[in-house]
Formats: C-alpha cells, structure tokens, sequence
C-alpha cells in the first residue's frame, strides 16, 4: 500500500490542501491503495526523509516522491498497466500547461478569498508560523486579506473563461473522461471546499456542473471528504 502524506487541519479528518487534493485523486483514478497520514506545517522532521519540507509526500515500496507534478508523472510511468493519467506524451504536455496555469492564476485566486478561512481551521500549533509567513507574503493582517470576496470572486470568475469555455463543449477538461488535468484544477476546489462555506461559483455556471461531477468520481471521494465546520456549516 502507498503511503501518502497529506496536509490537515485541527480536525485530522480534514485535509485541505490543493495539491494533496491533486495526488490522491491521481491514485484514486489509477485504482491504488493508499495509507494518507495527517500531517501539519510545522511537523517537517516528520517529512525529512524525503528530503524536503511540503506535502504531497508519498512512499511506494522503497521509492520516495514528492510535489505533485513529479507524483503524478511517477504514478503514469509505475503503473502503465493502471488507468492514464494522461493519454500519452501529448496529454502530459496539455496537463503540464494547466498545472502552470493553475499554480500560477487559480490557486493565487483563491487564497486571497479563503486565507482567513484556512486560518480559522488549522492546528493551534501552526498558527503562528501561517500567521508570519502568509502576512509577510499578502503584506497585510490574516483576517484582511480576504475582505471584499464578494466583489473579488467578481474577477476571479473571469479568469475562469478558458475552462468554462472548454466545458461548455466537452465533459471534462480531459474530454470525454477525466485526465490528471482536472483533478489539478480540481485541487483548487477541494481546497476551498474543506475549509470554506463561501460559493465561488455561479450555479449556472458550467464549471460547477462539472465540480459536481469530479465530486462523483472514484465512489464520491470528493463529496464523503469531511469538511470543517464552517464549512459544512455542521
């Protein structure tokens, strides 16, 4: 069984970060069994064995991989005989754009709506480190970053155009089916979902019928994930 090391939050049963997100939906779809293991900012020595300080982590075997990207393109190349990932060297080339695009546009979009958010829901003992590395980064207090979402999520939903304008004409932004290129958009949404109650999106909106589909997918492992409390509003 691969074992995967994912971000938590207070709760250990909510695990909230976008690029974890992305990773166990790639074993999901290869059809692999994974032990994930609760894991917090400030535990790095419980990672260090892979040399480096963020999660994703996985171990397969003896085999040790970390970042996302490189989990998945492993995952492709391990287990050719699994679902793709992918479909070839030319989907991996599409889903490399989109991993670009996402670290690089949506995910800096959506913190700036939910910091305060994830804030609210992470261990009291990574508060402090969150608090001085993200205000460092924002330039501004936690709690104020995400002032004024309603008027932000305005533009964040147009920089959304080229994916609506692609699943107004297919399923999925792999086509047909689902490839790794949306579960790293995807990410994204999974993030917010766990920590947050605040709607991104339109409901006439394509993207969020197709959400609702990726929340089905692989037995509904999107839709059963537990969420925070202030954000299932439990």
């Amino acid at each position: 069984m691969i074992q995967m090391y994912d971000l938590a939050a207070a709760d250990p049963a909510v695990r909230f970060s976008p690029y974890c997100w992305r990773t166990r939906m790639a074993l999901a779809h290869k059809g692999l069994d994974v032990e994930t293991v609760a894991w917090r900012f400030t535990e790095r020595d419980a990672i260090a064995f892979s040399g480096q300080g963020r999660v994703p982590v996985i171990r397969d075997g003896d085999t040790v991989v970390f970042d996302s990207w490189a989990i998945a393109r492993y995952l492709e190349a391990r287990y050719p005989d699994r679902p793709s990932l992918f479909g070839g060297s030319k989907g991996e080339a599409h889903a490399r754009f989109i991993n670009s695009w996402a670290d690089g546009v949506l995910n800096p979009g959506l913190i700036r709506m939910v910091l305060g958010d994830v804030f609210a829901v992470i261990a009291e003992k990574d508060r402090e480190y969150f608090r001085t590395s993200r205000e460092a980064r924002f330039g501004a207090p936690v709690d104020q970053v995400q002032a004024g979402r309603e008027q932000t999520v305005v533009g964040f939903r147009q920089s959304l155009t080229p994916v609506r304008t692609t699943l107004e004409a297919q399923r999925f932004l792999g086509g047909d089916e689902p490839s790794y290129a949306d579960y790293i958009v995807f990410g994204g949404f999974m993030w917010v979902r766990a920590v947050s109650n605040f709607e991104l999106l339109d409901a006439s909106d394509p993207i969020a019928a197709w959400r609702e589909r990726m929340l089905d997918l692989h037995s509904a492992l999107g839709r059963n994930a537990p969420r925070a409390q202030q954000a299932s509003g439990a």
